[in-house]
């Protein structure tokens, strides 16, 4: 069983896969997308979204990281792609799922699910333009509007020789609304041969489970679920190979906040240690009830200095090895 961090745009970046990984259970992270227009990016661009390219493409605690790209235009995906993996990206992911009304517009993300062939035609001229050792993998929602094209889909990601596929069971209309349609993927097995990836509404071990059996599919994909519990994936391995697990305490979960050091990015503004922190508080809350009252502790602080300190009154350090792991 594989566990891989989804890309999640503005929420999962560098810091938050570093403290992610650091807890473990994760075998891969995909990056935030880079989007793509008309031009070869420079250096300066693959770096700002993935620093793990300084670090021979790995988080602290040693996961592979994969840049995702999204864009429409396959000679220049092709070009991005190609300086990527150079760069030192563990494979490309492509971008068919982003249901954000501003990237659908320029005819990005989830909108090209309308139109398989174009999706078929970037697939193929990224792989070409990519080693073949190189893993080039999409990621797709079941449809735009309904799953009646689902079929075509697939068949457009496998034909073009991508390498594997990961598969948010929702529609595009869907957006994130629960329930995800696990059940909807075993059809689409049937004709594929290439690794398939479950991804939607994981947010506890028994939900793992459970997409395990009813999308027929081994390796999951974790996104808002990890953010509700930080350990998740280290749950979820746990269970699957049968080891005892203590999961983290709340102050725990508060250490790996202050221990990521998000407060120490001078790249970003006095404000955005405060703002990332009560955003990321929305999600805990939905699995420690101590996050409210953190949250309108910290509510009005702006200074990162203010809320570090609030943090560290609960702060309680685990059991860590040298790569910061539990």
């Amino acid at each position: 069983m594989k566990l891989i961090l989804a890309p999640m745009e503005g929420v999962v970046d560098f810091k938050m896969r570093e403290l992610l990984t650091d807890i473990g259970g994760f075998d891969l992270c995909v990056t935030e997308f880079v989007r793509v227009v008309d031009l070869t990016l420079p250096r300066r661009v693959f770096v700002r979204y993935c620093p793990e390219l300084l670090n021979g493409g790995l988080t602290r605690a040693g996961t592979p990281v994969r840049i995702q790209l999204l864009g429409q235009v396959p000679h220049v995906l092709a070009a991005n792609a190609r300086k990527a993996v150079k760069l030192g990206s563990h494979g490309i992911d492509l971008n068919f799922g982003c249901p954000a009304k501003t990237v659908n517009k320029s005819k990005g993300g989830a909108v090209l699910l309308k139109e398989p062939e174009q999706i078929y035609q970037i697939i193929k001229a990224v792989r070409e333009a990519v080693p073949e050792e190189h893993v080039v993998s999409a990621k797709i929602r079941l449809g735009f509007d309904d799953d009646s094209n689902s079929c075509e889909i697939v068949d457009a990601v496998q034909s073009a020789g991508a390498s594997s596929l990961a598969i948010h069971a929702r529609t595009k209309r869907d957006g994130y609304r629960p329930p995800a349609y696990w059940e909807k993927i075993p059809p689409l097995l049937n004709q594929l041969t290439i690794p398939v990836v479950a991804n939607g509404e994981i947010w506890q071990v028994e939900d793992a489970i459970r997409c395990q059996q009813q999308s027929q599919c081994e390796d999951l994909m974790l996104g808002r679920g990890a953010l509700a519990t930080p350990d998740l994936a280290a749950k979820i391995k746990a269970y699957v190979n049968k080891l005892d697990y203590k999961p983290l305490e709340w102050q725990e979960v508060v250490y790996h906040i202050v221990h990521s050091s998000m407060h120490q990015d001078e790249n970003v503004s006095e404000k955005y240690f405060s703002a990332r922190t009560k955003q990321w508080l929305g999600y805990l809350k939905l699995q420690y009830p101590q996050a409210h009252s953190l949250f309108e502790e910290i509510k009005r602080l702006k200074a990162k200095s203010e809320v570090v300190n609030v943090l560290q009154k609960y702060a309680k350090s685990p059991s860590l090895d040298s790569n910061h792991n539990v």
